[in-house]
């Protein structure tokens, strides 16, 4: 899996299936999750599945929903609709992953 298209499908996929073992899988041991020229939220794969273990039980019918990807050197941008329950009010935000050792290093959300 080296292919960062790939990795970051298969991390999306694991986030719908609300499968938090296979998720936390694509991420580096040290990643930063932070929002976008903000303030860093998660450091660290422990911290980060607290936080999406946190969110699948609370929203155990949580999906998001693809609208738009761009790929440009070792980045990958997501456009994402986000829905917490079927026909619930839905949220858009994008997604900026960065990578490194083939893994996701880096996420910066911007709502």
């Amino acid at each position: 899996m080296n292919d960062i298209a790939t990795i970051t499908q298969g991390q999306l996929d694991a986030y719908n299936a609300q499968d938090l073992d296979a998720y936390c899988r694509y991420f580096a041991d040290d990643v930063i999750v932070a929002d976008l020229n903000g303030a860093v939220a998660n450091r660290g794969v422990a911290e980060l599945r607290a936080r999406y273990a946190k969110t699948f039980a609370e929203f155990p019918q949580n999906h998001a929903e693809l609208v738009n990807r761009i790929v440009l050197g070792n980045t990958v941008i997501d456009h994402e609709r986000v829905s917490r329950a079927p026909g619930g009010e839905t949220f858009e935000v994008g997604c900026v992953y960065g990578f490194a050792g083939g893994k996701i290093a880096r996420v910066d959300f911007v709502k």
